[in-house]
C-alpha cells in the first residue's frame, strides 16, 4: 500500500514544478516584454520592468511587418519548410515500409548504415553539400536547400517510421490483399492510416528542419534579401555598431506562430493504440 505524501513533500514537489515552469516560460515572456519596449533597449534599469511590461508600443511589430522584408522571409521559409515536410514524408514512409515489410539483400546493412550516418554531425558535411549543390546548379536556390534539409531528416525519420510499421500487424495488409487490394493499395489504405502518429512526428520534424535552421540556410542561400529565410534574415539586420533588440524580439515572436499552428494541427494525430484489437487472437 502506497503511503500518502505529506504536506511538506507536496509543497516541495509543486514548488519545484512551478520554478521549473517559470524557468522555461520566462525567456519567452522576456522576449514579449522586449518586443514592446521603446527603442532598441534589451534591458531596463527598472527592476520591475524586467518582469512586467511597464511601457508598451507596437512600433517594433509595425516596422517588422511593413518596413522590413519579414513577410518575404516568412514566405520563403514557409515554402521551404512545407516542401521539405512533404518530400520527407513521401521518401521516409516508402523507405521505412520497405525496411519493415520486405526481406532483401543488404537490408540489415542499410539500417546499420543509416545509424552510422546519424552519428556524423551534419554541419561537417556543409562544404560537401555546397559543392554538390553547385555541381547540380542548385546552390543559392530554395530547391537546393530543400534537398539538403530532406536528406538531414531521412535517417531519424526512417528509423522512427520503420519502428512504428513494425508494430502494425502484417495480417491487416494480408487481409486487405485477400480482399483484392494490391501491395500499393494495402500500403496506402491500411498501413498509412494506422501510422498517423508516426506520420505526424515525421511531418513536424520535417517542418522544423526547414523552418528554424540558421547555418545551412545562411550558407546555401547567402543572398539576396528576397531569397533569404526568416532566421538568416533576422540575423542580417544586426551590424557591428548596433543590434535592434526590439526588432529581433518582435520578429522572433512572429516567426514562432507558424510552428505553434503546425503543432496544434498535428497534435490531434498524436494518438496511441490505433491498432489495439485490430487482429483477433
Amino acid at each position: 500500500m502506497r503511503r500518502k505524501p505529506t504536506t511538506a513533500a507536496l509543497v516541495l514537489q509543486y514548488s519545484i514544478l512551478i520554478l521549473g515552469a517559470l524557468f522555461a516560460i520566462y525567456p519567452l515572456w522576456f522576449a514579449l516584454i522586449a518586443s514592446g519596449r521603446v527603442g532598441d533597449r534589451l534591458y531596463t534599469l527598472n527592476l520591475a520592468g524586467m518582469f512586467v511590461p511597464l511601457e508598451w508600443t507596437f512600433e517594433n511589430y509595425r516596422t517588422m511587418l511593413f518596413d522590413k522584408p519579414l513577410l518575404t522571409w516568412l514566405r520563403n521559409s514557409l515554402y521551404v519548410a512545407s516542401v521539405t515536410t512533404v518530400v520527407s514524408l513521401v521518401v521516409t514512409t516508402s523507405a521505412a515500409f520497405a525496411f519493415s515489410r520486405f526481406k532483401f539483400y543488404g537490408r540489415e546493412f542499410g539500417l546499420i548504415l543509416l545509424l552510422a550516418i546519424q552519428t556524423f554531425p551534419g554541419v561537417l558535411s556543409l562544404v560537401a553539400v555546397a559543392q554538390l549543390l553547385t555541381a547540380l546548379g542548385l546552390y543559392g536556390k530554395h530547391e537546393g536547400l530543400i534537398l539538403a534539409y530532406t536528406t538531414s531528416t531521412l535517417v531519424f525519420s526512417t528509423w522512427n517510421m520503420k519502428g512504428y510499421f513494425d508494430t502494425i500487424p502484417v495480417e491487416l495488409e494480408e487481409a486487405a490483399q485477400i480482399d483484392g487490394c494490391g501491395p500499393v493499395q494495402s500500403f496506402v489504405l491500411i498501413a498509412l492510416p494506422l501510422a498517423r502518429p508516426a506520420l505526424a512526428v515525421t511531418a513536424l520534424l520535417g517542418f522544423l528542419a526547414g523552418w528554424g535552421d540558421f547555418i545551412f540556410a545562411s550558407v546555401l542561400v547567402p543572398a539576396p534579401d528576397s531569397m533569404k529565410l526568416v532566421v538568416p534574415g533576422l540575423y542580417s539586420m544586426a551590424n557591428s555598431q548596433s543590434v535592434p533588440w526590439g526588432y529581433f524580439a518582435a520578429g522572433g515572436l512572429l516567426i514562432i506562430i507558424p510552428t505553434i499552428l503546425v503543432f496544434l494541427f498535428l497534435q490531434r494525430y498524436l494518438e496511441s493504440g490505433l491498432t489495439v484489437g485490430g487482429v483477433k487472437g
